[in-house]
This record gives structure tokens, sequence and C-alpha cells, in this order.
């Protein structure tokens, strides 16, 4: 395994930079007998209760041609679920129209349940009729409740279920989002051929690189399709298996994020986001993503009155983990059990959070957060923060995901390595306010914090003077040598909140920032890192 000690972090994870929330989770597993494992599937939801519809009934997929993605581990069923009940329900897929069941036996699919309508798009998986595995060019749309229901009842949901052909839709490891009446089909691949690590010539593989845009006309009957322009970016959208959630954006509008995702023009995740509107969509290189890479259950939470746009994502994959206060470099990019916060302020900027809390196996690749019903919530299902009440309250279920027994299978996985989980953890936010502050060494409030941390060398500098002095900031190495060294005067500073923006051109390592200012003399250990 190829890992890295980038250092050794002594500051909290969790501090933040003043007047930010700092948000927190604890995790209850839930069981329900004879619920069955799935990962990388779709969820459509009604009245509390889950429709589950397709993914992999195994876990990490193996290396070999003959046996990645094999048949045996195709999810051919319907599952509903009642968590509150702790029931569920299933039912074979078998009797439904050949197109439709071959294409609810893939996975990683792109999906978005509007209304009573659940669309699930492309999806990658073995075609019995072709004899071949495909990423299948159409979409199908599911009547959610009617479905349920006669899942629950034993009935017959073939009327349930249409489907339309479309080349455009061929996509596998996308994400479908939905704003302001138009659909918005962002990155993903087409993979057509049996999956093999050593790109030897068994299958054929293209990224979307897009933005793919279209409206549809849905009567219940008929499904009417309009594509519109697509927005094409070879480098920045060439990305899959990643996490694209909806946000609120600091002047109030509705967007999507594209957090990280595979793979960039090193075969590593991307660390940077893609933010998307009605309008476009711009690129955030002054964000650095360390956790959560890959697809994995994630929260979005906004609060208006502080305008602070929150995710959370839950394990997964990632090219950075922590281990006893160290960032470890990975690129082999293992399962993790991280809990990260991703925060965007309202001034745009973005900074990333570990949280205390982890989950409880190498788990969360391939999973879903399942939210539960009426919570308050803004039109693109954005959780209102301010509107929670409640210290402690339920915001919904992770579910399946895929289970590994260590960090790094893939070269030695014969299939044993890692399952498809059945567990469901129920997920409670149990702080909304925790302390802003940062705190010294005598544990006294802080008014000095630098962040991003880790950084690339890209710093800022906050912190509040209470006289007009000028101000010395410094870089000393964990040889105790200064090895950056800056000057402001009280002419460009202020009395009260300072912000600074220093690029610092330091080799990677742990280095201690200092501040001096008058009788603010304080430190913060910071990460720099390539």
């Amino acid at each position: 395994m190829y890992a890295r000690i980038l250092s050794v972090l002594f500051v909290f994870w969790t501090s933040l930079l003043l007047g930010q929330t700092l948000l927190d989770v604890h995790l209850e597993p839930t069981e329900i007998p004879g619920l069955g494992g799935v990962q990388s599937y779709a969820f459509g939801t009604h009245e509390g209760e889950w429709l589950i519809a397709g993914g992999r009934l195994d876990g990490l997929h193996r290396r070999q041609p003959w046996a990645s993605f094999d048949e045996a581990g195709n999810n051919n069923q319907l599952i509903v679920v009642n968590p509150e009940e702790g029931v569920s329900w299933s039912a074979s897929t078998s009797d439904l129209d050949e197109e439709i069941r071959e294409q609810l036996s893939s996975t990683n699919f792109e999906f978005y349940q509007q209304a009573e309508y659940l669309y699930m798009i492309g999806g990658y998986g073995y075609s019995p009729t072709i004899g071949d595995h495909v990423t299948h060019p159409g979409m199908i749309a599911i009547d959610v409740p009617a479905v349920i229901n006669a899942v629950k009842t034993g009935g017959d949901f073939q009327a349930h279920f249409r489907r339309i052909e479309d080349e455009e839709f061929a996509v596998t490891g996308g994400y479908l989002h939905y704003l302001d009446g138009v659909y918005y089909l962002v990155g993903g691949q087409r993979f057509d051929g049996a999956y093999n690590p050593m790109n030897m010539p068994t299958f054929v593989q293209e990224y979307t690189n897009a933005i793919r845009r279209f409206t549809v006309v849905d009567d219940g009957e008929n499904i009417e399709v309009t594509h519109l322009e697509e927005w094409y970016d070879e480098e920045n959208l060439h990305r899959r298996d990643y996490n694209a959630v909806a946000q609120i954006m600091p002047d109030g509008s509705q967007g999507i994020t594209a957090f990280s995702g595979v793979f960039n023009s090193q075969d590593l995740p991307f660390l940077n986001s893609v933010d998307i509107s009605d309008e476009g969509y711009i690129v955030n290189n002054d964000f650095t993503q360390y956790y959560n890479h890959y697809h994995c259950g994630h929260i979005p939470l906004y609060s208006g009155s502080a305008n602070e746009m929150h995710t959370i994502f839950f394990g997964g994959m990632a090219q950075f983990y922590e281990v006893d206060g160290g960032l470890i470099q990975d690129d082999n990019v293992p399962f993790v059990r991280t809990i990260a916060q991703v925060t965007r302020s309202a001034d745009g900027s973005m900074a990333e959070y570990k949280l205390d809390s982890e989950m409880p196996d190498l788990l969360g690749s391939g999973a879903e957060f399942i939210p539960v019903e009426n919570l308050p919530a803004y039109p693109n299902e954005v959780i209102d923060l301010d509107a929670l009440e409640e210290d402690s309250i339920l915001l919904g279920y992770l579910y399946g995901g895929i289970r590994s027994t260590d960090q790094n299978i893939f070269w030695i996985n014969d299939g044993t390595q890692s399952e498809a989980s059945s567990e469901i953890l129920a997920v409670y936010l149990i702080s909304q306010s925790l302390s802003t502050s940062n705190f010294n060494e005598g544990g006294e409030k802080s008014l000095f914090v630098v962040y991003p941390n880790p950084s690339n060398g890209e710093l800022t500098f906050q912190f509040t003077l209470e006289n007009s002095v000028p101000v010395e900031i410094k870089m000393i190495d964990e040889a105790g040598k200064t090895v950056f060294s800056e000057r402001y005067s009280e002419q460009n500073l202020k009395v009260g909140e300072n912000i600074l923006s220093v690029d610092i051109d330091l080799p990677s390592g742990t280095y201690t920032a200092r501040i001096l200012a008058g009788k603010l003399k304080e430190s913060q250990k910071v990460i720099l890192i390539e």
C-alpha cells in the first residue's frame, strides 16, 4: 500500500472559522429482520416507506473480467422498507418487460424522484439479451406509491413501469438533479463490455465530460423528453462515482455542487468542486476536499440566518484520512470511516472539517442517505437548519453500501473481503451550534485562526485586534526555525476582525503559524501539502 504520513495534527480538526457552525451527528444501528444488503442502488419514497431498485447484492467488484459485475450479484428484486416499523417486503422483477428487467438489474444509475415518479437513467450491468455488459441507453419511470403498494400486497406492478430508449441516457456513475423545470445529468460515463483494471480490450469507456440538460413532460402514460444544450468540459467534468449535492447558494438561489469524483489527469480523485446553476457552471479551485471522494451518503443543510450551506458526507473511499491526529495520503484511495462536513460561508468560501463521529466500519461507499418525511426543507430538498427546533432530531437513515474488511482490498479481492451491507444507521443531528471559536493552549478563547487546514500554501489568517498595532505573522518548521515572516503595519489593519490572504511557498509538512500583535501572541499548527 502506498501511504504517506504528511504530518501530525495537534489542532482540533473540528475547530471552525470564527462565526461558523459545526454540526455533529449520532449514528444508531437499526435492524430489520430479513432485509438483505445492497449497494449502488436507486430509491424512491412514499409516506415514510422506501422503494429500493437495482444495485448489487455483493461487495466491491472483482478485477477479473469473468468475475467482475457477474450476473449472480445482480439485484433482481424490488425491496420495500418501512424503517419506523422495522419491516420489509420484496418481489421479483422477473415478470417485467425484458428491457426494463435488464436495466433494473444494473448498478450505479442516475435517478431522481419528481412527485410520485422515480426516474432512473442508465446503469451498468450484464445483459443476457446482448450477451455482454452494457450501460443501458434508456430512462425508466416508476410510479412509486403504486409499486410500493403492489410489492406489499403481492399485486401486479407491470403497469407501473414505463421506459423510453435514448442514447443520451447511456450513462452510469453520474448524478441526476432538477432545477427550475430542467433536469441536469451531471458527469458519469458510458462503459460497455467486461471490466478489467489492466485496460485490456474487453471494454469501451467514454466519459460524458458534460452536464446534459433536458426537460420531461409526463402525463402518466407518455414521456416526452426535450434535450437542451449540454455544457461540455473535458477537464473539469471528467467525473464519475462521486457526490453531486443540492445546494442553497449565498445569493439564496438553488444550485448543485459536484464534489470530488474520479479521475483527474493524474488518475486520482478531483480535490476541487464545481458549482452548477441554471446559468452555467463555475469550477472552484479555491476549495480542496480531502475526504469522502467516492459516492457515499450525504446530507445538505442550510441556515438562512447565518447564510451557511453545510454538506455532511459519510464514509466511502478517499485519498486522505486521519490516524491518531495525523493526515495520511494513500493514492490507492482506500475505504475510510471518515464523516466530514463542507461548509460554504456567506462570502462563497468553502472549508472542510472532519467530525468527531465516524462510521462504525469501513462502510459507506455506494450507500444512500434517505431522509425522513416532513423535515422542513427548501424546494430542492435541502434541509432548513434554522427550522429544526429540537437539539437532537432524526434526519433520516443510511442504508446499504459496501462494507470492507480492510482499507485496500482491490488487488487481493476474491469476493470474500467485502459485502453489500444490510445495516441501517439512523442519523441524528445532535448539535446545531457548537462552539464557534478556537481555543489557545491555555484554554482561553483564541482570536486567531488559519484556514484551510490542511492547505496547499494559499492560507487565510483571520484574527481580531483590540488595539491598532502592527502584526507579524511567522511560520516555524518542526525544528523550530522561522521559515517565513511577514510584517503588516497598523495602517493596513483595523481594530476588530481582520482577514489576510497569504501565499506561502514551503515544502509539505507540519508548521506552526504564529501571530504577534501587541498582547496577542498565539499559535496554530498548520499542515501544508502539495
